[in-house]
């Protein structure tokens, strides 16, 4: 039995881990990263450059946790911040000004208050893919450390899945 009150949560070597298989196929595929992050302030980031080879793959990120420089600068609309319409923006405008080819955005609430009137936990992830934006919505539990964690885990997984696709071609910018 394990004295570890959350067993489940993604270790630092899990993550290396994804990050490594992450690192492996945007470089086999000649793929271009970039993130935009609010919930997980940079933590993203962080992961994906300690990967191997990081620079000739991983063009880098944004940090927006104000609602104002996400406006501002991943011209996210008017409105709740922690929504499909804010994720899809900034990964967007990620992806235009990176020039990359995949662009993860992620925005949520991590608790313990509410905000927006969103339930703690709720997470919005946004991925272009060549152009395309994909959305989906989590709903996480646990304390804000455990949402996190399993944000981070999850936006890696979403990065390594739309990299191994067929759909990832070996373009490294978006199209016009």
């Amino acid at each position: 039995m394990s004295n570890d009150p959350r067993p489940n949560l993604p270790t630092e070597t899990d993550f290396d881990e994804l990050c490594k298989r992450l690192a492996s196929v945007a470089m086999a595929r000649g793929l271009s990263v970039s993130t935009a992050e609010s919930l997980t302030a940079g933590n993203i980031a962080a992961h994906l450059g300690k990967a191997p080879d990081a620079g000739s793959w991983f063009s880098g990120g944004i940090v927006a946790y104000n609602r104002e420089v996400k406006r501002s600068v991943l011209h996210v609309p008017n409105g709740p911040v922690v929504s499909e319409e804010s994720a899809r923006a900034m990964a967007h405008s990620t992806a235009t000004l990176f020039g990359t080819a995949l662009a993860l955005a992620v925005t949520g609430e991590a608790g313990p208050q509410t905000q927006e009137d969103v339930t703690p936990g709720t997470v919005w992830f946004a991925i272009v893919d060549h152009g395309r934006a994909h959305t989906e919505k989590q709903v996480f539990s646990g304390e804000p450390e455990d949402i996190l964690a399993a944000t981070i885990e999850h936006a890696i997984k979403l990065l390594v899945r739309h990299a191994s696709t067929d759909t990832a071609s070996t373009s490294s910018g978006v199209p016009s």
